[in-house]
């Protein structure tokens, strides 16, 4: 699983082994060994990789199939959030839906941005 998905996300950024070893501060052979499977990498090589692949280790190590990751902390813009899979009460938003959700937010704000100005 491992290995299918960091030559997966690899292959997605077009880069190269030598340039994906190179970011990583690791030697080709050893990165190559990662992809092969004749190497298997330490707990903090899989956090470095998950980091510069912008992922999650549980993705990597397959126990999530969405490969999106926003760490603890980073702001998220909403107008974006049409790219994630957001549920409510277990029902997936449309994408119409969100953009309702956007509109309502800044009505709303706008709405209180007034009443503080008087």
């Amino acid at each position: 699983m491992l290995l299918d998905r960091i030559i997966g996300l690899r292959k997605q950024k077009k880069w190269s082994i030598q340039y994906t070893a190179d970011q990583l501060g690791i030697a080709k052979s050893t990165y190559a060994g990662y992809e092969s499977g004749y190497r298997r990498p330490s707990l903090e090589a899989i956090k470095s990789i998950a980091d510069l692949f912008e992922t999650s280790v549980d993705y990597l190590i397959g126990r999530v199939d969405d490969p999106t990751f926003h760490p603890e902390g980073k702001e998220i813009e909403l107008t974006q959030l049409s790219r994630q899979k957001l549920t409510v009460d277990g029902q997936p938003l449309s994408e119409e839906e969100i953009h309702q959700l956007i509109a309502f937010i800044r009505a709303k704000r706008e709405i209180t941005g007034n009443e503080n100005a008087g």
